[in-house]
């Protein structure tokens, strides 16, 4: 029995829906569709605080989860001390 190359599946789970947002734009950005569920959950304050899924189809899985190891790569590759973050507001 194969499986349905549309069959939504789970890419990763992060804590924030602005986590799952910048990873859903990221796989757009790479011409790959992805969704999110869990958002409304996960913004409750509860002991037990739901996750954000980011969701791909079936076929495009593979593609996906390297895509990912990218963008948390480049992540890490940020010197944050050549940022210039801007002065605080004094308000």
């Amino acid at each position: 029995m194969s499986t349905d190359p549309n069959n939504p599946e789970l890419l990763t789970s992060v804590r924030t829906e602005v986590e799952a947002v910048a990873v859903v734009a990221a796989l757009a950005d790479r011409g790959i569709e992805a969704t999110l569920t869990g958002s409304f959950t996960a913004g409750f304050l509860a002991e037990a605080p739901g996750l954000v899924q980011v969701v791909v189809r079936h076929e495009e899985l593979a593609r996906a989860k390297q895509i990912l190891v990218e963008i948390e790569q480049d992540r890490t590759d940020v010197d944050w001390s050549q940022v210039d973050v801007g002065e605080p507001d004094d308000s």
